[in-house]
């Protein structure tokens, strides 16, 4: 088949993929409350019934898979590739500058929540299936279309798909970023407490989720010859630390306010940690006090700018997948207890039993009881015969070198054996996901839709 013929089909189907966004972007999909047959909310379903509906209208055969994903397909027989995209979005939240539910085009851009993450790349595989089949391509082996409804909290809907369903031997999701990922890092959530009497900790707050690096921490210490105003810009002074601090003083009670910088926990490096510099001024100034010397432990094992884990004695790296990073994520000190968390994202060299067990014992040398449980790393090796084929279509299309990536986040196919990120993210654009004015190009509709298409047949065909 002259591939040239299907991408000439898929540039006249722009109206309808532009159409179809828009009646997917209108769904509000966000996860709600569950009722009856729509366990992540009526707006979630809704969505994947207009999706199902949309493509039963092509005349592909749709399956709804009890109301959590849905399968799409004009092949017969069993699939050995699924392509995996989700409809559920995160609510819009404030920012916006165009309506967030209906989509708004200006100067080639699609404007909406989801147009990006992840409706529009579900449209473009939807419109590289009807090009498939009205063309009549010859495919020798089945795939299908599956679309979640709970990528964006957790997935449980692809573990309910996987007790009822049979998953396809290859998988890809569109839903990450050009050209491949077919490794993503180990994660480790590592929580831990302890408690201690200050004389002089009132209170201690910084992070507020376990995935990123914290932007702000502050404490409060009551005023004492050695805790005064003068002497904490004092102890700043020596420190050495980029992160901006403010010391107040209110009567007897000292406020210290911390501003850094955040970044993705994945990333740790590019950000400036508020909660590790407050620690680090802390361990300075009261290292005699019982939450002081808690203080000074959780200093000596995550110290101020270090994001390796060395301290922590988890440190590792390899060639394929790249150095561990560790952000320690939050800490509160209420009422004589401190309760933290930090987060690890490790290569494929470590395993989560492995690093569990040294950064176990480097907690409770400090004295800290830890609760730490994580997830493997995810591995598709780069020589297989499916990643090859993918990088062959992404390099057909866009005329462009294809590679495979590692990445210290998850995506939708973590954990899923021989499930790899194609698309549709390229670097360079910021589309704004999870943003306001979230968007997508409409040339790179197009543009995946013909990958897409390229990919199924080379991998079915």
């Amino acid at each position: 088949m002259d591939m040239k013929k299907v991408f000439d089909y898929i540039e006249t189907l722009r109206p309808e993929m532009l159409d179809t966004l828009g009646e997917l972007v209108s769904c509000p999909s966000f996860r709600s409350e569950p009722e009856e047959g729509a366990p992540f909310g009526p707006a979630a379903r809704k969505c994947l019934d207009k999706a199902l509906e949309i493509c039963g209208g092509l005349g592909f055969k749709t399956n709804n898979v009890g109301g959590y994903a849905g399968t799409a397909s004009f092949t017969d027989g069993e699939s050995v590739l699924g392509i995996l995209a989700h409809l559920d979005i995160v609510p819009a939240g404030d920012g916006w500058t165009r309506e967030p539910y209906q989509t708004t085009v200006e100067d080639g851009l699609v404007y909406g929540r989801g147009t990006m993450d992840d409706k529009g790349p579900a449209v473009s595989v939807i419109y590289a299936m009807k090009a498939l089949k009205d063309l009549g391509v010859p495919l020798k082996s089945g795939f299908e279309l599956i679309l979640g409804t709970d990528e964006e909290c957790g997935s449980s809907d692809l573990r309910y798909f996987m007790e009822h369903e049979k998953m396809p031997k290859w998988l890809f999701t569109p839903d990450a970023s050009y050209p491949l990922i077919n490794i993503e890092k180990g994660r480790i959530a590592a929580h831990f407490s302890a408690s201690a009497e200050s004389e002089s900790l009132i209170s201690l707050h910084g992070g507020k989720t376990v995935n990123a690096v914290p932007a702000s921490a502050s404490c409060e210490l009551r005023r004492s010859e050695k805790i005064s105003v003068k002497a904490l810009t004092s102890a700043i002074s020596t420190l050495g630390i980029s992160a901006k601090f403010s010391v107040c003083e209110n009567g007897e009670l000292i406020k210290i306010s911390v501003e850094g910088v955040s970044a993705h926990a994945s990333t740790p490096d590019f950000g400036d940690n508020a909660l590790t510099a407050l620690i680090k001024l802390l361990a300075a100034v009261i290292p005699d006090d019982p939450a002081g010397k808690l203080l000074c432990g959780l200093n000596i094992t995550f110290p101020y700018r270090e994001t390796d884990g060395e301290s922590a004695g988890v440190k590792a790296c390899d060639e394929i997948s790249g150095a561990l990073t560790l952000a320690f994520s939050i800490l509160d000190y209420e009422n004589g207890r401190f309760d933290g968390a930090a987060d690890i994202r490790f290569p494929v060299c470590e395993s989560v039993g492995s690093l569990s067990e040294k950064l176990g014992a480097a907690l409770r040398k400090i004295g800290f009881e830890p609760d730490i449980g994580g997830v493997e790393p995810h591995c598709v090796p780069s020589d297989s015969p499916f990643v090859g084929k993918l990088l062959d279509a992404y390099e057909t299309v866009t005329h462009k070198k294809g590679e495979c990536l590692a990445i210290g986040g998850g995506t939708y196919v973590h954990g899923i054996p021989g499930g790899v990120a194609f698309g549709c993210e390229v670097e360079g654009i910021d589309n704004r996901i999870h943003g306001a004015d979230e968007f997508i190009g409409i040339d790179a509709l197009i543009e995946n839709a013909k990958i897409f298409a390229q990919a199924i047949v080379n991998v079915c065909g």
